[in-house]
């Protein structure tokens, strides 16, 4: 195909293909450059999985994600993990089709589950297609299952050329160092691994070449309106005109942002140990701390919630509102799939939730999934809870009317929920949506506050302890 992206059988790759190989072989013998490919990989799995792991490759058709996962079934016998690829069609290019057969082809001659998944971008997304199509990507990825398990890692084929492109972007958009820091090998958080990224792109296409493995051209790469390709095809060029290795020294140097980043991280989660309860920050330790590191401990905070760090104009907007409004004032900041709100001193991430009315049956089992996707946890422990002498083998769990009154407490008087609500300093828009659960028709059990005086397990007693998990 004219303009497309095109297998390696066909000429024009195959001309590339053909000038890589002789490129290579003029610097290393291409048996000792396999063989580093394959090493280097070994070494590096060694030090990162654990036993018998569960992996998912991205896997787009293109020479990077095909020779990751060319390599990962070389060495697959040595680790024992369970290997699945994932890819997904953005529908984006006339030749999406072919791409999506290629990696069918390429799984099924390595033995390994492919699994496909269709996604529609929306053109007119504020963020861009490339973005808009990078997230539906990730979470397509992140959300796939092995059975009813998560893949211990998602593992990508980001490169020496990826990382030292994306600092170059990072920097001209203006970015801290922890934006600077780019790629991660090892992501735990986000359960990412990036076992090429000292590799550079040039190894990687000889592997290729040698190994005789197809992959196909994006023709959507060459496009430079686009800034990562603008990057690769105008400016890395320039560079290396005059600095022959300036991808590899723009890698190194991501590399030692990451330390540095590493060392903030070590230094918010200090400052963040007097501050953080519950996932809520108090603001006035935070007012405490000089603005760098008031900014620190935030994007530290943000990061352990998945969530992209804002542009420094935005943060120190959110850190003004945060420690200056006043104290009545509604601070409601929309953070991707977060908000960020203000109550009592205390600054909180939530995730907005449907508040549906709902009546539930508890018939015994450990885990009660609610409409709006929080959890109620059920386990038997001595001491706590409510005592199982009572014969508790159904509760009902329904949603708040308004009007309920409770006692947990037996030296005191029974109260309104909402005037023990607003005692404990359960925010607003949690009251909304919490969860009340009924034994009988008395109101036995109410998260944030106890269990019914009445119906407490005493210290020798066994008890059903109940946990809400709202996240």
């Amino acid at each position: 195909m004219e303009n497309s992206k095109k297998l390696l059988k066909n000429s024009p790759s195959a001309r590339r293909a053909d000038k890589i190989a002789k490129q290579v072989q003029s610097s290393q013998p291409d048996a000792k450059l396999t063989h580093a490919l394959v090493s280097k990989l070994h070494s590096f799995l060694t030090q990162h999985l654990s036993s018998q792991p569960k992996l998912l490759v991205a896997l787009s058709g293109g020479l990077d994600s095909c020779v990751l996962l060319h390599l990962l079934a070389e060495v697959k016998h040595l680790f024992l993990f369970e290997l699945q690829a994932m890819h997904v069609h953005h529908g984006l290019s006339p030749n999406a089709d072919a791409w999506t057969e290629l990696c069918a082809k390429t799984c099924e001659s390595l033995h390994v589950p492919l699994q496909v998944v269709y996604v529609n971008v929306d053109p007119s997304s504020k963020q861009g297609i490339e973005a808009a199509a990078r997230e539906l990507r990730y979470q397509a990825l992140f959300n796939h299952k092995f059975g009813e398990i998560l893949p211990d890692y998602v593992v990508t084929a980001h490169h020496q050329d990826d990382q030292a492109e994306t600092l170059l972007l990072q920097l001209l958009r203006g970015a801290g160092v922890k934006g600077l820091s780019s790629m991660a090998a090892l992501d735990e958080t986000r359960r990412l691994l990036r076992p090429l990224l000292d590799v550079p792109r040039l190894a990687l296409k000889e592997y290729a070449v040698q190994h005789q493995i197809e992959w196909c051209e994006d023709e959507s790469n060459d496009n430079t309106q686009y800034e990562r390709n603008f990057v690769r095809h105008n400016v890395m060029p320039v560079l290396e005109t005059h600095f022959p290795s300036a991808k590899s020294v723009i890698a190194r140097t991501a590399s030692h942002l990451a330390e540095a980043n590493s060392l903030l991280d070590t230094l918010a989660t200090l400052d963040a140990r007097e501050l953080l309860l519950n996932n809520s920050l108090c603001l006035q330790g935070l007012s405490q701390l000089d603005i760098p590191r008031a900014k620190n401990v935030l994007r530290w905070w943000f990061a352990q919630n998945q969530l992209a760090m804002p542009n420094a104009e935005h943060l120190t907007e959110i850190i003004q509102q945060l420690l200056n409004a006043k104290p009545d004032a509604d601070v409601n900041i929309k953070l991707q799939h977060l908000t960020l709100r203000r109550y009592q001193y205390r600054a909180h991430l939530y995730a907005d939730r449907a508040s549906a009315p709902f009546d539930l049956t508890w018939c015994g089992e450990s885990t009660l999934t609610l409409p709006d996707g929080s959890r109620l946890l059920f386990s038997r422990k001595q001491g706590v809870g409510l005592a199982l002498k009572y014969s508790i083998d159904k509760l009902r769990i329904a949603h708040r009317t308004g009007g309920e009154r409770f006692k947990p407490n037996v030296l005191r008087p029974t109260r309104t929920l909402k005037h023990l609500l607003q005692e404990a300093s359960i925010p607003p828009w949690v009251r909304s949506h919490l969860p009340l659960v009924y034994w009988q028709d008395t109101l036995a059990y109410v998260p944030g506050i106890g269990v019914a005086s009445g119906l407490q397990a005493g210290f020798n007693e066994i008890g059903l302890e109940i946990i809400w998990q709202d996240s």
